[in-house]
């Protein structure tokens, strides 16, 4: 039986303690990535109940329930962010990278942990592409609601809008990897391809202005 319960306490507390020095911006970076690390905890409980109560299959889970629970559970903590502590809203992509950080590592480690550490190329395809598709979503949910925020008017249709192309995404990413042969290659190479040409489009193309400053 693998306890995630005490991975996310070792994991977190030298996190909790590193705060205790830090200040600013970098003090809320590692606040997001202990909430994203939380987050990936809680959600785990959440796809088991639903799929209890469903009766499915963890291959229909990982399709049609994981990236649903996932993408609003990641959510939740930035509209509290938001409504509660009211930060700049250009501060909302940094916060929900930092939290996507936070979840894809607590995510690897939990797979490492569960699944071994005999086949390193593969865990480090699967680290790649499973990190890829957690910061590309906060890329998008993060500069999305930055956007819509500033719009009110858009504000509700802009967040489902936004959640449903996360989950889409997900899902596509979580049907492709549970497939076989060049299905499941494609699906490794994705969400990793789809990165690099975002970094290669911020290098040479400074419009887009995807930065966090």
């Amino acid at each position: 039986m693998i306890y995630i319960e005490n991975i996310f306490v070792c994991l977190a507390i030298p996190l909790v303690l590193c705060i205790l020095f830090m200040g600013g911006r970098t003090r809320t970076f590692m606040l997001f990535m202990i909430t994203g690390m939380g987050v990936c905890l809680l959600s785990a409980y959440v796809n088991s109940f639903f799929m209890g109560h469903y009766g499915v299959s963890a291959t229909v889970a990982v399709v049609e329930i994981t990236p649903v629970c996932e993408e609003v559970m990641k959510l939740l903590p930035l509209l509290f962010y938001f409504l509660i502590f009211e930060p700049r809203v250009r501060d909302l992509p940094e916060a929900a990278v930092a939290l996507a950080v936070g979840f894809a590592t607590f995510e690897n480690v939990c797979y490492l942990t569960e699944n071994g550490a005999e086949n390193f190329v593969f865990l480090l395809i699967r680290g790649i592409s499973a990190g890829a598709l957690h910061i590309l979503c906060g890329i998008s949910i993060g500069f999305g609601l930055s956007y819509v925020f500033r719009h009110r008017w858009l504000a509700f249709t802009g967040i489902v809008g936004l959640l449903g192309a996360c989950i889409v995404f997900h899902a596509t990413y979580n049907l492709l990897i549970s497939g076989d042969g060049g299905w499941r290659i494609a699906g490794y190479l994705f969400p990793s391809i789809l990165i690099a040409l975002l970094f290669v489009g911020k290098l040479l193309l400074p419009k887009l202005k995807i930065t966090f400053e």
